[in-house]
């Protein structure tokens, strides 16, 4: 049965709106509760979240429920999303919730639930907490305070400090870092300065909704001149939870996650750290990665879009780097999720060992490749359109191997997307358009 509720990370919407609306946040957090307390004795539950205006009314609402059901709760204030999966982790709590929407803008938000071992809740497991929620009895709600305890960030910084690789030095070494005025504002300048890097921090002057606009990993494109202006390193874009990092090399180069995957690989092979010499990422990898991947005697698999499709091949293969273009990187001997704050220190350290980040992925050839997206009405199987499949057919059959084409629905939003990747520019450009016009036609919204 489909879920109504979690999309592929957690709950998403307009708050004050179902499926965050007052009565749903407080059910999902009584019927988490619920659920711990038939699962553990005395469980312990810990919530963070992103800077985004709405996110301590949510947790408020959430904190009731579980409240109301005995549940023990802790709160980390502002934290991003991997920082809550790992002081999870590392002080023992039942769950951890995270209140973010990730880099959507301010006026959305979201709940992310996390496992004792950090990872993101099963699918089953969500199925039975939306059950919960949507049928369930829930009991009185009782007034509820949870006070932030700071000491839940130096616990993670230290941890990140823990992570830097052998041979690497930072002092000194100056980094540009854009915060996307997110989760990572005060945490990224402090991990990096406490290493002795010369911080240049931009956009960390969060408001509640200025987070994500115009700034951060989906707008490098101020960083990008900054970072060659100021003579710097490296630059490093978030975005609003800090779950993903992106990179500007010192020449002003856009490094996305297809070129942190190659340059991890790389390093990881020649340490004899690359387990199975494989590396995990998605459909949207870039057909550049896989040949320049496969020139260093390694493969790449693919999975569906998603960081916790990632993981479970990861797991399943014994692979340990995996992640998507988008930026979410897993280096598994270390976390169990992406980390942008992780994934920006060891890049850095890289950079300090074997030079400048365009040396690093040197022979990744990008392919042109447009994602566009079309909104829609409703979700059926975009195989079950007649002139949708036709299309598609008509695509592959002309690009052959030199071309790829990805279809996909947005798992939290009414969105299809249609990726094209191909040799000619000419080629991605007229594929996508006539899928994207095929399904406009067939569910689109007018």
């Amino acid at each position: 049965m489909a879920k109504q509720l979690f999309g592929t990370d957690g709950i998403r919407g307009i708050p004050g709106e179902f499926p965050l609306d007052d009565p749903t946040l407080y059910r999902a957090g009584h019927a988490l509760g619920a659920y711990l307390c038939r699962t553990e004795a005395k469980p312990r539950v810990l919530i963070g979240m992103d800077t985004r205006e709405s996110g301590p009314h949510i947790t408020g609402e959430i904190a009731a429920g579980l409240a109301a059901t005995g549940v023990e709760i802790a709160s980390a204030g502002v934290i991003t999303t991997p920082g809550v999966a790992c002081v999870v982790r590392l002080k023992g709590f039942s769950t951890g919730i995270v209140i973010s929407a990730s880099h959507n803008p301010y006026h959305d938000n979201g709940v992310k639930l996390f496992s004792a071992q950090g990872m993101k809740l099963p699918d089953q497991i969500e199925e039975q907490l939306e059950n919960e929620i949507l049928h369930g009895k829930i009991s009185l709600r009782p007034e509820t305070y949870v006070r932030a305890d700071a000491s839940l960030d130096e616990a993670y910084l230290d941890f990140l400090r823990a992570r830097i690789l052998p041979g690497s030095r930072l002092a000194g070494m100056k980094i540009l870092l854009d915060c996307a005025n997110g989760a990572a504002y005060k945490l990224g300048p402090q991990l990096f300065r406490s290493l002795g890097a010369n911080v240049i921090s931009m956009n960390d002057q969060p408001d509640g909704r200025n987070i994500n606009a115009g700034c951060g990993s989906l707008h490098p494109e101020n960083l990008q001149q900054r970072v060659v202006a100021e003579g710097a390193a490296m630059g490093v874009a978030f975005d609003g939870d800090a779950d993903r990092a992106l990179f500007v090399s010192a020449s002003g180069k856009f490094v996305d996650g297809d070129g942190v995957l190659l340059a991890a690989a790389r390093y990881l092979k020649s340490a004899g750290q690359l387990k199975g010499d494989r590396v995990v990422s998605t459909t949207m990898a870039n057909l550049g990665l896989e040949h320049a991947l496969r020139a260093e005697g390694l493969s790449l698999a693919r999975v569906p879009v998603g960081d916790r499709y990632v993981l479970e091949e990861m797991l399943r293969t014994g692979c340990n780097l995996g992640g998507e273009q988008s930026g979410h990187i897993i280096f598994l001997d270390d976390v169990t999720t992406g980390d942008g704050l992780l994934t920006a220190l060891k890049m850095a350290c890289l950079v300090s060992m074997r030079g400048p980040l365009d040396d690093l992925i040197a022979g990744l050839k990008i392919y042109p490749q447009t994602i566009l997206n079309v909104k829609v009405r409703s979700k059926p199987p975009l195989e079950s359109l007649p002139e949708v499949a036709r299309t598609l057919q008509e695509a592959v059959s002309a690009l052959r191997d030199s071309g790829r084409v990805v279809l996909r629905y947005s798992g939290t939003e009414p969105k299809a997307r249609v990726m094209v990747e191909a040799e000619r520019p000419e080629d991605v450009e007229r594929w996508a358009a006539s899928i994207a016009s095929a399904i406009q036609t067939a569910i689109g919204l007018a």
